[in-house]
């Protein structure tokens, strides 16, 4: 179906070899063209790839903290992950859900079984969340449809869920169709590693998953499908990292010379622990914190406008240094187990890898607070058209936030009126007044607008979005 492959492994080395030649004015010139909003050419985030001089290193993390503000505010999107099931058919060395690992309890969530999650996340104020399922025969296009209309339905007291993500394994434009007929939000797939001939190492190649190109082009699939909104990734830590940035750079481009658009999001997990699974221990390219910093900002630099998550794989300290450098969304309150949300612990017999970062969804909100981010739980834009083509040209310039700081101040009085604890009611409460203060220095009618939706909110409208 696809005549050639877009990832080429030696010109990426290439690439990175030729990165090592540059000079600090060099440097500082792709520096200042990121902070046009423009995104990267593959050279030159080869040439910040190769940056070590902490000086320059510090320009780089100061540049990708302000293109995010410049393009997003500081808002920072809320979601949570919810594992359908963990049946799989692939065997990939590196996943606890491998079809050989005895010591994975396969489970399906039946529909009360999920409609029971679904609940409990709502009554903790989550508003978005992305489905993760296996790759089995079971967990077809019509499956996942279903659970996402599930899902949609299932409504608790002032909650529901307004935005579903899938995370799943890629499927035929047909599949595709029938997600975007169940309103879909994004549909994400991680390549896991780039590089072929590693990829053929840790993907046997009798399974599914062994198949390189039917994964690379998933998200083509989907795009011609009809679907707007994408999310790329890689598992980092299954090869050298500095190859990965690039490759999702490579990705990137792909998509925006063939459908005009890059991805919604762009996810950067490093790979952790799992049950009976040897491979985390004997990795080779396991990524050092300091270096993880690299990634995130420079994938900041590379690609200004895509939205870039960090998940609760993470430990909490983590977490805390690497936001300021670009994140624009985290997940909070997360159980990552098969019908975790139920059970309230983390069950390792029922999970993909180990967490780092256990807090409840409304002691990250605290944090956030403190921190001064905006939490948005915001899911505006795809109820209003700005998808795809059309949210790249409102992301791209920067005009986004205007959109982005209204609807996550109204989001977050959502929560803090219907679900917040009164130390991160009275803290959010005060970031709101901050965030007004802002917002009428730049625009004093937009404050007006904001503050005639808050007083909705407070007679108790709900839903209410620029």
């Amino acid at each position: 179906m696809y005549r050639e492959d877009f990832i080429n492994d030696e010109e990426i080395f290439q690439l990175l070899e030729k990165g090592k030649k540059s000079d600090i004015n060099e440097i500082r010139e792709i520096i200042s063209k990121s902070l046009s909003k423009t995104r990267l050419e593959p050279i030159e985030t080869a040439k910040l790839l190769q940056v070590n001089d902490k000086e320059l290193l510090e320009e780089i993390f100061e540049a990708a903290k302000k293109i995010k503000e410049d393009i997003y505010g500081d808002r920072i999107v809320f979601f949570a992950p919810l594992y359908i099931g963990n049946k799989c058919i692939n065997n990939c060395l590196y996943c606890g859900f491998r079809r050989s690992n005895e010591s994975i309890v396969r489970k399906t969530l039946t529909k009360e079984e999920l409609k029971e999650q679904v609940k409990i996340l709502e009554n903790s104020g989550h508003k978005r969340l992305i489905l993760v399922y296996g790759e089995h025969p079971d967990y077809d296009a019509e499956f996942i449809a279903n659970t996402m209309n599930t899902v949609y339905n299932t409504k608790e007291g002032r909650g529901e869920i307004r935005r579903v993500n899938i995370n799943a394994a890629p499927l035929d434009i047909e599949g595709y169709k029938i997600l975007k007929r169940a309103e879909i939000g994004t549909f994400q797939i991680f390549q896991e590693t780039y590089n072929h001939k590693t990829y053929e190492k840790l993907h046997p190649s009798a399974d599914l998953k062994g198949d390189y190109t039917w994964r690379l082009y998933g998200l083509d699939r989907a795009m011609e499908a009809g679907i707007d909104d994408v999310g790329i990734g890689a598992l980092f830590g299954l090869y050298d990292w500095k190859f990965e940035v690039m490759g999702l750079l490579k990705h990137t481009i792909h998509l925006e010379e063939k459908f005009g658009v890059g991805p919604h999001t762009i996810s950067f997990p490093r790979i952790e622990p799992a049950i009976d699974t040897k491979f985390y221990n004997q990795a080779k390219y396991k990524v050092s914190d300091e270096d993880f910093k690299k990634i995130v900002a420079i994938l900041r630099l590379s690609v200004p406008y895509t939205g870039m998550i960090l998940t609760a794989r993470e430990t909490s300290q983590v977490r805390k240094e690497v936001i300021p450098l670009g994140i624009s969304q985290i997940d909070a309150g997360s159980n990552i187990g098969i019908g975790g949300y139920t059970v309230g612990d983390q069950v390792p017999e029922k999970e993909q890898f180990q967490l780092g970062d256990n807090r409840s969804l409304d002691e990250v909100v605290k944090e956030m607070n403190d921190s001064g981010f905006l939490t948005s739980f915001c899911t505006a834009c795809y109820r209003s058209g700005r998808t795809g083509e059309n949210f790249m040209c409102v992301a791209k310039p920067g005009n986004i936030q205007n959109y982005c700081e209204a609807n996550g101040i109204l989001t977050l009085k959502e929560y803090l009126l219907d679900y917040a604890s009164d130390q991160t009611k009275e803290t959010g409460e005060k970031l709101i007044e901050k965030e007004l203060e802002k917002i009428s220095k730049k625009n004093s009618k937009r404050k007006i607008n904001i503050k005639e939706k808050l007083q909705l909110i407070e007679e108790g409208h709900r839903d209410v979005y620029l």
